[in-house]
């Protein structure tokens, strides 16, 4: 399945690949740092491409993929399950059916809208019933009764959620590396 480009995405990746600091931070699993430089280096003309919430949407999702990666954390995004529209399942849909509990639901709803939002974790919450497996990745920060992560300029939670997918891994035993040892 051949994914359409996206100058967000294109971007992102042209930095990283022009970083002279993300191959060592990668070698150092200093994901957070990772994550505050491409936010202090892209944030701003990524801004610039497109809707708020939409580009900042890509950039997390994107960021996400690439760094779970590199974590070596299994994980399957843009899943279609039950007519849903999954975003990120850690480790996988297999998991999620039989064990619940160790099957972690990442959502990028690439809306400030609460009602949307609201909306989308109604319809995860009929698929994951652990509701605190529900993590939302935001553009800003919105009163919800999830965890969530602001991926944005100040106030940037998004930087410790590899670190924290990590842990949930580890504990959950899903993470069959234990590559972050936390």
């Amino acid at each position: 399945m051949e994914e359409e480009a996206n100058p967000v995405k294109d971007y992102l990746f042209e930095h990283i690949k022009n970083s002279k600091t993300i191959p060592k931070l990668i070698v150092e699993k200093k994901f957070d740092q990772i994550i505050e430089e491409i936010t202090k280096n892209c944030y701003d003309k990524i801004l610039t491409m497109g809707e708020k919430d939409e580009v900042v949407g890509v950039l997390a999702t994107g960021l996400l993929h690439y760094l779970l990666t590199n974590a070596l954390i299994t994980s399957q995004r843009k899943i279609e399950y039950d007519e849903n529209q999954l975003d990120i399942v850690i480790p996988d849909i297999k998991t999620l059916e039989k064990d619940s509990k160790k099957t972690l639901l990442v959502c990028i709803p690439k809306s400030s809208d609460k009602k949307i939002i609201e909306g989308k974790i109604i319809q995860l919450e009929k698929i994951q019933p652990n509701k605190e497996n529900i993590w939302i990745v935001l553009s800003e920060n919105i009163p919800l009764d999830k965890k969530t992560f602001i991926l944005s300029k100040e106030n940037n939670s998004f930087s410790k959620i590899i670190f924290e997918i990590a842990q949930f891994s580890n504990v959950h035993g899903t993470n069959k590396f234990k590559i972050l040892r936390i």
